[in-house]
């Protein structure tokens, strides 16, 4: 995590890092269920037609 009081700006850490200033606000989330259903669902079907292939 980037300490918020450090002397050095955000701007120049995380150019320093190669990480994009935008990545430090964004906080990553869970996928839902029904996101991960219809993932799952995707992936069976991209499976069957590469058998069919």
């Amino acid at each position: 995590m980037i300490d918020r009081d450090h002397g050095l700006s955000i701007t120049r850490r995380t150019k320093a890092l190669g990480i994009s200033r935008g990545s430090l606000y964004d906080l990553p989330r869970l996928a839902s269920n029904t996101d991960l259903t219809l993932m799952r669902r995707i992936d069976e079907l991209h499976l069957e037609q590469a058998l069919v292939m």
